[in-house]
C-alpha cells in the first residue's frame, strides 16, 4: 500500500515518505519561539521561522495527503518536522486524547462513548478534504456495476448473498452478472470511513439497514476484515467476487473498479472528486465546523461522499506548539488545497475553508 502510495505522489510531482511515521510523545523546540497569534504563522507563510516536531495520527483516508503536504511544507518551515501515522480515527483520537500526538486525523466527530477522555478539554475541528468512498468490486467481465443503496445495505447485512440476485440484476440490464457468492470486504480497525458508510446506509436505507452507524460494525460472520483503506482495497483486489467500501484514492491506487450509485435525486453517479464536491456543496455546516457530506443533494452529487478533520487541542501547553499547528493547519487549508485534486481527493468548498482559516485564531497558549 505505501509504495503505491509512494507512485502515487510521485507522479504529480510531490515526494512522499517511503514508510509510516513512529508516533512520540507531543514535543517541541524552538531557539525563537513565535508567538501564538502570529499572522504569518497562521497562514503557514514563511515570514516566522519556527522550530521544533508535531506528531499527528489518525485517518487512513487522510495519509496520502498528510504525506505530500507534510513534504511540500519543508520548503515553508524548514525548522519544523511534521510527522504523520495512518492508525485509523479511532485510534488517532485515542492517541489524542492521551496526548502522546499534537493533532489527530478523524473522519468522523467524537463519539459520545469517547468524550469522556478528552476531561472536558475544547476541541477543535478543522475540516481539511472531502472524498468519495467507492463500492469496490471484483467481478470478472462485469464493468459499470449499478447499485442502489437498498442493494447495498443488502449485501452489507448478509441478506442478499449471489451477485446473480434479482434485486443486482435488475437494476443492470445487459450485464453479466455471474452465479458467485458475494464476498465482502470490512475494515477491522475503527475507521472514519466505516461510521461515514455506516451513516450512509443509515440514512439512505433505513428499511433494509439495522445494523446501525459507529466507527464499528458486527459485520456478519462471513466478512473478511482488513486493517485501513488500503487493506480493504488489497482484499477485494485479491477475492474474486468480493465487494468493499474503499475511499477513492486507495481505489484507484490499486487499479479497482467501482460501481455508480443512485443518488439522492435518482440519478446513478460514478465517484469522482467532482462528483464529491457536488455533495458537499450544500452541506449544513455546524458552528464547530462538523457536518456530514453523505446522501447529499445534487444531480451530480455522489451519495457515499464523506469529508475528515484535522482535530486539535484549542489550548496548547507553550506558544511554540500553538504556533507550530496554525501554521501547519493554516498550510494544509490554504497552499495545501491545491494538491488535493492532484491526489484524487475533494478540494473544500471555499466557503467552508474560510470558516476553517478564520478559526485558527482560537488555537492559544
Amino acid at each position: 500500500m505505501r509504495l503505491r502510495r509512494r507512485r502515487q505522489a510521485m507522479a504529480v510531482g510531490v515526494a512522499v515518505m517511503a514508510t509510516a511515521l513512529p508516533l512520540a510523545a507531543c514535543s517541541s523546540s524552538s531557539s525563537s519561539p513565535a508567538s501564538s497569534g502570529s499572522s504569518s504563522a497562521s497562514s503557514g507563510s514563511s515570514g516566522a521561522k519556527l522550530s521544533g516536531t508535531l506528531n499527528g495520527s489518525g485517518s487512513t483516508f487522510q495519509l496520502t495527503f498528510q504525506q505530500a503536504a507534510i513534504q511540500a511544507f519543508k520548503s515553508v518551515q524548514s525548522g519544523m518536522t511534521v510527522n504523520y501515522s495512518g492508525v485509523g480515527s479511532g485510534t488517532g483520537r485515542s492517541n489524542l486524547a492521551a496526548e502522546t500526538t499534537n493533532f489527530a486525523g478523524s473522519d468522523s466527530p467524537i463519539p459520545s462513548a469517547e468524550k469522556a477522555n478528552f476531561k472536558g478539554k475544547t476541541v477543535l475541528y478543522f475540516p481539511v478534504l472531502i472524498g468519495p468512498i467507492t463500492m469496490s468490486y471484483n467481478l470478472s467481465g462485469v464493468s459499470n456495476l449499478k447499485l442502489t443503496p437498498d442493494v447495498i445495505a443488502g449485501i452489507f447485512s448478509g441478506k442478499i448473498t449471489n451477485w446473480n440476485n434479482s434485486e443486482i440484476t435488475s437494476i443492470n440490464s445487459g450485464a453479466k452478472l455471474p452465479s458467485q457468492p458475494i464476498s465482502i470486504c470490512v475494515r477491522s480497525d475503527s475507521s472514519g470511513t466505516t461510521a461515514n458508510f455506516s451513516l450512509f446506509m443509515e440514512t439512505a436505507a433505513p428499511s433494509v439497514w439495522t445494523l446501525g452507524s459507529s466507527s464499528t460494525i458486527k459485520w456478519p460472520a462471513t466478512a473478511r476484515a482488513a486493517n485501513g483503506n488500503g487493506g480493504v482495497a488489497s482484499c477485494v483486489k485479491s477475492t474474486p467476487g468480493a465487494i468493499g467500501y474503499v475511499d477513492y484514492t486507495d481505489a484507484k491506487a490499486a487499479a479497482l473498479s467501482y460501481a455508480s450509485v443512485k443518488n439522492k435525486d435518482g440519478n446513478y453517479v460514478a465517484p469522482s472528486p467532482s462528483a464529491a464536491s457536488a455533495a458537499a456543496a450544500g452541506v449544513a455546516v455546524k458552528p464547530d465546523l462538523t457536518f456530514h457530506a453523505v446522501w447529499g443533494s445534487g444531480a451530480n452529487a455522489y451519495p457515499i461522499t464523506y469529508q475528515s478533520w484535522v482535530l486539535v487541542y484549542a489550548t496548547q501547553p507553550n506558544a511554540n506548539d500553538a504556533a507550530m499547528l496554525k501554521a501547519y493547519i493554516g498550510y494544509l487549508l490554504g497552499p495545501g488545497q491545491k494538491l488535493l485534486t492532484q491526489l484524487n481527493y475533494a478540494a473544500l468548498p471555499s466557503s467552508l475553508d474560510s470558516m476553517a482559516t478564520a478559526q485558527l485564531s482560537k488555537i492559544t497558549s
